[in-house]
């Protein structure tokens, strides 16, 4: 793993939180319980940043430098307050149109969705705080540098998150294989954001509940589901077909 983007040590861990340097993740040993270590999990909260206890093996396979059971990723790019980058795009005047990403912690696929994301006109894309691909140097490299322009906003909770899209005015739409209607029936000229859920578990049943609709995306062959990357490719797709003013 590339070295340039850790930060080793619970000192300097702590002073990166404090001064609010963007980090996509922290790795704290197992048992680690101090004074210092509870302030950094507080900081990291609130700011955002997702904090995981592992076993002190898989620090040591990061770094073999003294990094007293914390270290931390930083992030290549900046987060946006998706509080803030909503009322941005409708500011300008645009349809707003957002990626959500459930329990999706595959680089590969999510720096293949970011690239679609980028291609398509994404105004933003939403991912949770716990479960989701680290964003680093491997998530860039997939991106084919698409991580550097289109927005990434990390929320603490994806239902709530869907709440406040929904009072904005965005139709919340998950792409599931478990619906029995067509994404071709559905009016996409209309502000949306469009759910992605992990190949293996799919959407989360909390967020289904509170979609606005459930589609998939049909298909003909014996095989009864995509790899996501490729639904989001053509769910994209079938959005910017319905937009013909941006055709």
């Amino acid at each position: 793993m590339a070295q340039n983007n850790v930060i080793i040590g619970i000192h300097a861990v702590h002073e990166a939180l404090k001064d609010s340097l963007t980090l996509d993740q922290i790795l704290i040993k197992k048992n680690a319980n101090n004074e210092i270590i509870r302030e950094i999990i507080y900081l990291a909260r609130k700011q955002t940043v997702t904090v995981k206890t592992v076993p002190v093996e898989k620090i040591n396979r990061i770094t073999r430098k003294n990094h007293q059971g914390v270290i931390a990723f930083s992030s290549p790019v900046d987060f946006h307050n998706i509080t803030n980058l909503v009322p941005s795009i409708f500011e300008k005047g645009a349809i707003p149109l957002f990626v959500i990403l459930d329990q999706i912690t595959d680089v590969r696929n999510f720096g293949a969705i970011v690239r679609s994301c980028e291609c398509f006109g994404v105004n933003g894309i939403i991912i949770p705080q716990k479960g989701a691909a680290q964003i680093g140097e491997d998530a860039v490299k997939t991106s084919a540098g698409a991580l550097y322009k289109v927005p990434i906003s990390k929320v603490h909770s994806l239902p709530s998150c869907i709440d406040f899209l929904q009072q904005s005015g965005i139709s919340v739409l998950s792409i599931t294989e478990k619906s029995s209607t067509s994404l071709y029936t559905i009016d996409c000229s209309v502000p949306l954001a469009l759910v992605f859920g992990a190949e293996d578990v799919g959407i989360s049943s909390a967020i289904l509940q509170k979609s606005d609709a459930c589609v998939n995306i049909p298909m003909q062959g014996e095989i009864s589901s995509l790899n996501v990357s490729v639904a989001a490719g053509i769910g994209l797709y079938e959005v910017l077909k319905q937009r013909p003013q941006i055709l």
